[in-house]
């Protein structure tokens, strides 16, 4: 599922492929910690990642928590179209380091309008009023 690879010139790169499951998260924490001895930055290569779903977010949230206890960083390196766009959706894009995914067809829109307090009105009801 994953690999790591050390190089004096280049951060460490932890690989990781196929589908990533719920229980997989401390596994991959633990090659993470791995590859973390003496680097500021590991880089995440999830280019092989065949799934965009919450287990696959919550693992990369703990590689990035594990790697900040640590006194590093983590950054992801060549998300698939669903995971960028979902790490994005998620508001983990910044968090977890991805590139900026320009032109991803995601538009994040907010309400420009508050909302007015709900005014506490009660209705007298008239027995005889038919219903409108």
């Amino acid at each position: 599922m994953a690999a790591s690879s050390l190089s004096p010139e280049s951060p460490p790169v932890v690989v990781l492929a196929g589908p990533i499951r719920s229980g997989d998260a401390p596994r991959l924490c633990e090659r993470l910690h791995a590859a973390l001895p003496g680097a500021p930055t590991v880089i995440c290569d999830v280019s092989r990642v065949t799934t965009a779903d919450l287990a696959t977010l919550d693992a990369l949230a703990r590689m990035q928590l594990a790697a900040r206890r640590a006194g590093s960083r983590m950054v992801l390196r060549d998300p698939p179209a669903g995971l960028g766009v979902l790490l994005e959706l998620a508001g983990m894009a910044d968090v977890l380091g991805a590139p900026d995914r320009e032109g991803s067809g995601v538009e994040m829109v907010r309400d420009a309008e508050q909302r007015e307090p709900a005014l506490r009105v009660q209705e007298a009801v008239v027995p005889r009023d038919p219903p409108r």
